[in-house]
């Protein structure tokens, strides 16, 4: 089955990695770790190039995070708050959790954009306490392009060791492709059926 997927991620070439991987850091719950790990496998299998993966999976990352960079900046408190209590269960996220991340960036200054790009939990959600705060777009942007592109590089060399290690092994393959998938998307579901606001 994986020889499927993998296919699936081929065939999409390097336009498909840039799409999943600007959806993966607008919305949920397909990680990039999944994504570009494949990426790396193509590698490994010659049917993908090292940097024009790298590039094309950076631009993404670094676009998905503008989105929700530009949220904050455009939006500002007043207007976000409404949305971030109506819509937040599907982000498994409330208001609260905003102030918070706010609070943080605040109190450890703009590079925390980039420290937190290897972060699977807060990369993304950082994204948005730096629009609130009109962070300088230049800044930004830097930021996350660097720090996204040094995750990627780690996700792609490890996929394509996994991919030359395990290689005729497509039994732990599989395991490894389908496990992966399967605890993201149980995960999130189930980080949504469970979630209830603090309010």
């Amino acid at each position: 089955m994986n020889e499927i997927i993998l296919r699936l991620i081929e065939q999409g070439g390097y336009w498909g990695i840039f799409f999943l991987m600007v959806i993966e850091n607008v919305f949920p719950p397909i990680p990039s770790e999944v994504i570009m790990g494949l990426g790396g496998v193509a590698v490994a299998r010659g049917t993908m190039s090292f940097w024009p993966l790298l590039l094309v999976g950076t631009v993404g990352s670094t676009l998905g995070n503008y989105v929700w960079f530009m949220i904050g900046d455009k939006l500002g408190y007043r207007r976000l708050q409404p949305l971030v209590d109506r819509w937040g269960r599907w982000l498994t996220l409330e208001w609260e959790d905003v102030e918070k991340a706010t609070a943080f960036f605040r109190r450890h200054g703009q590079w925390i954009v980039f420290a937190l790009r290897f972060s699977p939990f807060l990369r993304t959600i950082i994204s948005l306490p730096a629009g609130l705060t009109h962070m300088n777009r230049g800044l930004f942007l830097l930021f996350t392009f660097v720090g996204a592109a040094i995750w990627n590089v780690a996700l792609i060399l490890g996929g394509k060791f996994l991919a030359e290690f395990l290689k005729g092994s497509t039994l732990v393959m599989d395991i490894i492709i389908f496990g992966g998938l399967g605890l993201a998307v149980v995960g999130y579901v189930y980080r949504i059926l469970t979630w209830k606001p603090r309010s």
